[in-house]
């Protein structure tokens, strides 16, 4: 089973409100959004948005250049029928990130909480820091958020990686600014805690 058809039988199998990484508000995200001190008109990409609730609140807040990415046609389909009229002013994206093909300097927000732990192959990471080097904008801002050390060592029966921030901003190298990081203890529906780690990062003038 390849990772496309993985993540579609992991969609169709629950409510997406049941998932472990299920929040009904992303705040922390937000949060982090709202520091970059960028006006409404930001260009942000929330890579695996997939059926997360970020593109609801941000579409409320009149945010309105946001691209939602993820691998499986059914994960987007649950928030664009979730968003009704709404959803016309998402650009949706059904894709890898290690394949997917970018606009040069697109986006002046890159957010993904909790795809890049799953590229447990260097390559795929390599990649993957690659298409944020050509896809976001000079002095962009790159929030990227991953199990911490202590976090699970597996999600929805494939392995992850787990970081501490300083690793966790060493994947992406020094062409990107390490602003800040924080730890988030998440509550699952189902009652357990998941320890994430999240890092901010301003890129370079490259």
């Amino acid at each position: 089973m390849n990772r496309k058809q993985h993540w579609e039988q992991v969609y169709t199998a629950k409510p997406s409100d049941s998932m472990s990484w299920f929040q009904e508000h992303a705040d922390l995200s937000l949060r982090l959004i709202h520091n970059t001190g960028l006006g409404k008109d930001a260009a942000i990409i929330d890579v695996g948005g997939g059926a997360s609730r970020l593109v609801d609140d941000l579409v409320a807040e009149g945010y309105a250049d946001i691209t939602v990415l993820d691998l499986s046609a059914t994960a987007l389909g649950v928030a664009r029928q979730r968003l009704g009229k709404h959803a016309d002013v998402v650009h949706w994206m059904e894709g890898d990130i290690t394949r997917v093909e970018f606009p040069i300097h697109r986006f002046d927000i890159w957010h993904d909480r909790a795809v890049f732990h799953f590229l447990t192959d260097p390559a795929d990471r390599q990649t993957y820091v690659a298409q944020v080097m050509r896809s976001v904008r000079r002095g962009g801002h790159v929030i990227a958020a991953t199990f911490a050390e202590d976090g699970p060592g597996k999600c929805s029966g494939l392995p992850v990686m787990r970081y501490q921030p300083d690793a966790l901003h060493a994947e992406f190298g020094g062409a990107f600014l390490l602003v800040a990081h924080e730890k988030e203890a998440h509550h699952t529906p189902f009652g357990t805690v998941q320890q994430f780690v999240y890092c901010y990062c301003r890129k370079g003038n490259c």
